[in-house]
């Protein structure tokens, strides 16, 4: 991939297949945890009747998924509430919003694979679209630096014999592409 450019009102990249591969794989299992997340959602017959979705009001167990659906509500320090409080009240707001969240990345998730060939080859997208592919690359790394430990001062290279070091590259390579498709869309 040489990066991404902007022409005819659409950005575009040519994918080899094994970029793809990797786009698509990564993902593609971003979309299978989220799907499994909402799976999880409690049945609620007034839910049901109302329209309101509801989801789970506990945080994901799994380091990685928790960091992509984050607290929705923070402990006010001015307020003095009991941890019981704090728990209802993170619980409640869970799950009231979570369920649109995954719908959101799981949407962005679907785009890409939609518009990602499988087996490589130019993408082209819409300013919508892009969007969408910024979303879903910043899902994908959130998770992979999340699972890799990655953090602020960490070195450029890891040595031979860290396990993390080809992930590392994956994760640095997926840097690029964002910042690149970033750069396409604000020319």
């Amino acid at each position: 991939m040489e990066g991404w450019t902007r022409k005819n009102g659409h950005l575009q990249a040519e994918l080899s297949q094994q970029e793809a591969a990797v786009i698509r794989g990564l993902v593609g299992q971003i979309k299978d945890m989220l799907t499994a997340r909402t799976d999880e959602a409690p049945k609620d017959e007034l839910a049901e009747l109302t329209g309101i979705r509801t989801g789970p009001a506990t945080p994901p167990e799994d380091r990685v998924l928790a960091r992509l659906l984050p607290d929705f509500y923070r402990r006010d320090p001015i307020t003095g509430e009991t941890d019981e409080e704090e728990s209802d009240a993170a619980g409640a707001m869970r799950s009231l919003h979570e369920p649109g969240l995954l719908e959101a990345k799981t949407g962005v998730a679907t785009l890409v694979l939609e518009t990602c060939p499988a087996q490589g080859g130019r993408v082209k997208l819409t300013g919508e679209q892009a969007d969408g592919w910024l979303a879903a690359l910043n899902d994908v790394r959130l998770a992979l630096g999340t699972a890799l430990d990655i953090e602020e001062d960490m070195p450029e290279e890891l040595p031979d014999d860290d396990l993390r070091r080809e992930h590392l590259g994956v994760y640095q390579w997926l840097t690029w592409v964002q910042d690149s498709l970033v750069g396409a869309l604000t020319e």
